[in-house]
Parts: structure tokens; sequence; C-alpha cells
């Protein structure tokens, strides 16, 4: 029957799996929104500096609070406004995988995005921006209106409608004015759109997406993409790029109302922005492997498991485990792939429950992916020692959920080593 199973995934669901993983426009988005994953980061670490994990009368917090305003100027510029960048991300990518200019694609999306804006006249200061819009609440926007743009540009270039200049004219020059025709359509297009027919792009997207959003945030939301990643890695395909690509998008919403309740001194909204999976689910990699990696490097009786537990080890505490993941391999293992599915829906249920009754406080700093996990977990829960416990809880929990498993594979290479030996 598992060998069956094993035949079917390998044939029927990792070839069309692994074609989704790459369609232009998901990797597109993917590779826009993880471009922004620096920007992210390093802005909301000037949340931890402006909300310091002290006590309110200690120096640093009263230093924090007196000075918050000026140092949340990088958080508002930065984590912010991520949608913009996730715009430019997109409409490079989408550009460049049709072979058209990566540059002239990025800047028409962004244009694309501004243009769903409507300025409001700010007393004595002139006009405005809705900043919300430009953070997590538009990217679902941010992603429409870049594609929208992208696809324009092709289209007039394959149509030929553009203008063209001799070849003695330098590139940049060229590139300037063969943009000029799909820039003019799409900013007039925009302009009909948004500023004539007064079409709210940013309410009716989020009337969408708001039933999406919101279940994202419940534990049903967060088990279906947590066994659907593991699922596709239990079939040799990159989970995270599957899923990660129609996922994050909501994420980072969830995220980015996370950070500004912290910004603003409200009560954290959200369980499960990707943090809450980062370090309390993936712990070692997809398939909460550390444990795994432990077994293996400390407890195994077979030379190959011993060997292979060491060599991913390293790797393993800093959130990297393909060497394991192809090494043991867990792919298409049927002694493995039960655990490697199984640990992250226990981690979730139990990680998800703790935050739900506020044992822990919930995260709203996206931490660097490669600190090992206790760490990263009191980093994005911006210092909160009890992340720690769950974090090394949830690692213990792994080793005991895989230790069945483990024996019957590490018995199987010692008895593999008698036979060669």
């Amino acid at each position: 029957m598992m060998e069956r199973l094993m035949l079917w995934l390998d044939e029927k669901f990792s070839t069309p799996m692994a074609k989704l993983s790459e369609q232009r426009h998901l990797r597109a988005v993917r590779d826009g929104i993880v471009g922004t994953l620096p920007i992210i980061t390093v802005g909301s670490f000037f949340l931890i500096i402006a909300f310091p994990p002290v006590p309110a009368d200690t120096a640093l917090a009263l230093w924090a609070k007196a000075h918050g305003a000026t140092i949340l100027l990088p958080y508002r510029l930065t984590m912010y406004m991520m949608s913009l960048y996730a715009a430019w991300g997109i409409g490079h990518s989408l550009a460049k995988s049709y072979d058209l200019d990566g540059v002239s694609g990025a800047q028409l999306a962004v244009v694309a995005f501004l243009m769903t804006m409507v300025p409001r006249a700010v007393d004595g200061l002139g006009w405005a921006l809705p900043m919300a819009n430009l953070g997590g609440s538009g990217m679902f926007v941010a992603i429409m209106t870049s594609i929208l743009a992208v696809e324009i540009m092709r289209f007039v270039y394959k149509s030929n409608f553009k203008i063209s200049m001799p070849e003695q004219v330098p590139p940049s020059v060229a590139r300037s004015f063969k943009a000029l025709t799909p820039t003019a359509i799409v900013v007039v297009l925009m302009t009909f759109i948004t500023f004539v027919f007064g079409f709210d792009w940013h309410g009716v997207v989020t009337k969408i997406m708001a039933p999406l959003v919101t279940t994202s945030d419940t534990l049903f939301g967060v088990l279906v993409p947590v066994g659907l990643i593991t699922v596709f890695w239990s079939a040799g395909i990159h989970g995270a790029s599957v899923v990660g690509s129609l996922a994050r998008p909501i994420w980072t919403v969830l995220l980015d109302a996370n950070a500004k309740a912290v910004a603003d001194g409200l009560p954290l909204p959200h369980i499960a922005p990707e943090p809450f999976y980062q370090w309390f689910i993936w712990i070692g990699g997809a398939g909460s492997t550390i444990g795994l990696v432990l077994l293996m490097a400390f407890a195994s009786k077979s030379v190959y498991s011993r060997s292979l537990g060491r060599m991913a080890l390293a790797p393993g505490l800093f959130n990297i485990n393909e060497p394991l993941i192809f090494g043991a391999p867990i792919v298409l293992n049927p002694i493995l792939i039960i655990p490697f599915i199984l640990t992250p829906i226990v981690l979730a249920i139990i990680s998800y429950i703790a935050m739900a009754f506020h044992l822990v406080a919930r995260p709203f700093i996206m931490a660097p992916w490669t600190l090992p996990g206790p760490i990263g977990a009191f980093v994005a829960t911006g210092g909160d020692w009890r992340a720690i416990v769950l974090s090394v809880v949830c690692i213990l929990i792994a080793m005991i959920i895989y230790y069945p498993f483990f024996k019957i594979y590490d018995n199987k290479q010692l008895a593999l080593e008698k036979e060669d030996h």
C-alpha cells in the first residue's frame, strides 16, 4: 500500500506540482515578496528598539519612549511600505521571465500600483498618500497591478506597437523610448479606473480577501499550509516555493497588522504570520527535522545514520535540512514521511493554542531565518522568554514523535551494514 502511494506521488503528483512551482506568475510573486524580506527584517528590528523587552521603568525603556517617533521612522519607510517594494520585485521578475527589460517592468509595476492610491489634501501640508495601503494591506493590489502592468508591456512589445530608436542610440536611451507606449497605456488606463470611474482598488480587494486572511489565522488555516508543504517535500518538491507563493502575501498582511499594532501600542491581533511557522513549526527546517537530526547524531547505532546526523547537525541548527531530506532520504521514504508530516502538525497545534491563550507572545518581528530556533523565537516575539521555552518544548516533542520511526530506520541501516560486512 505504501509503495503504491510512493509511486503515485512520484508519477502523478511530483511532475505537475513541480511545474506549478515554476509557473511564471507565481514565481514572480514569490520572487517579489521574498525580495522584500531583507527590508522587512531590518525594518522590523526598529520595533524592538522602540519597544525594548525590558521593564517600563528602566533607563532604556524611558529613553525609547521619549524618542519613539524618531526610532520608528526607519520602520515606517521600510516594513511599513513593503507592498511598494514587492511591486518592484514582482514587475522585475515577471518581465525577465518574458525576456523583457527587468528595470522597465519593475518601474511600470510601481507606477501601476501607486496609481491605485488617491492622494488626499492635507491643510498646510499639500498632498499625502494613504500610507497604510503601501504596507501589507496593499499586497494583493500590488500583485494584481504589477502583473497587469507587465502583461500590458509584453502585449505592446509583441504587437510592435512601440517606439524604436536607431542602433546608434545608447541602449539606456533606446530602452526609455521603447517603454513610452506601454507606460502611456498603463497610466491612462489606471487614471480612468481609479480617478475617473472612482474604483476603490484597496477597498474592494480587502473585502474579497478578508475571509481568506481571517481563515489563514485560524488553526485550520495554519494546518492546511503545514500539511501541504510537508506533502510536497515528501514528493521531492520544494514545498515552501509552491505553498509560499500563494500563502506568503497573506502572511505578510498578518505580520504587517501585528507590527502596526505594536507601533500603535495595541494588542497583537494575529497568531500566524510567517514567523509563527518559521520559529515554532519549521524548527530545523521543513518537517521540524531538528528532532530527527539530534536523534541521528547522538542516538544512532548505524554508522551511516550517525555520520549523516552529525554532518546535518550544523546546517540543521540553522534551519537548513536539505542534506537530511535528500541524504536519509526523507523524500519518498515510507518510514520517515510519516513523522515528517505528523510532527509539524502537532507542533502547530501546540504553538497555536499557547498563543491563543496568551501563554506566549505573538510574533511581529521577521527575524533572519538562519537563527537557531529558540533564539529566532525570542527575537520574533520581541524578546519574550516564554517563546524560548515553547521552542525547546517543541524540539523535545519533535524528538519524541520521530523516535520510533528513527529506530526503525536506524535498525534497517544497521542490518544493511552488517550484510555488507
